[in-house]
C-alpha cells in the first residue's frame, strides 16, 4: 500500500470527506485530493502529521506502511500529550481538544474566549482571566 492510499484509508477510517479533513487541517480540499490521487506528491511532514492526529492512526504507519494503523486508547491520550506537550487527564478534555483542533482556525479564538468566559462565570469572577500556554 503506497503512501496516497493510506491517507485515503486514515480519512475514510475516520469518517471524513476530503473537504472536512482539510478543514481540520488548514489546507484546501485540493490538497487532500492530490495527496491521495496516484500521481500526486506527499504532504509535508506536519501535514502528515496532522492528518494521523485527525484520523487518529499512528504517523509512522501513514508515512511508512510500518505497525498499526489504529491508535490504542491510551496511545490517543498519549499522542496529545506528546505533540503539545501537554497532560491530558479525562476524556472531556481529550473531547474538546479535539473539537478545538477540528474548528476552522477563524473560530477557534471564538471557541477559547467562551470557554474562557464560562470558566469565569462558574468560579465567580468578573472577568475571565486570560488563559496562557505552559503558565507563561
Amino acid at each position: 500500500m503506497n503512501s496516497q492510499d493510506r491517507i485515503r484509508l486514515a480519512r475514510r477510517h475516520a469518517g471524513l470527506s476530503q473537504a472536512k479533513l482539510a478543514e481540520a487541517i488548514g489546507v484546501q480540499r485540493s490538497a487532500v485530493s492530490h495527496w491521495e490521487s496516484p500521481q500526486g506528491k506527499n504532504p509535508s511532514v506536519d501535514h502528515l502529521r496532522a492528518v494521523a492526529m485527525v484520523a487518529g492512526v499512528t504517523f509512522e504507519w501513514l508515512a511508512t506502511g510500518r505497525g498499526k494503523m489504529e491508535l490504542s486508547e491510551d496511545a490517543k491520550l498519549d499522542s496529545v500529550s506528546a505533540a503539545d506537550a501537554i497532560l491530558v487527564e479525562e476524556r472531556a478534555e481529550l473531547r474538546l481538544i479535539q473539537a478545538f483542533r477540528l474548528a476552522p482556525p477563524g473560530i477557534r479564538v471564538a471557541l477559547l474566549e467562551i470557554t474562557e468566559e464560562l470558566t469565569a462565570k462558574r468560579l465567580g469572577r468578573t472577568r475571565a482571566k486570560r488563559l496562557t500556554r505552559f503558565g507563561e
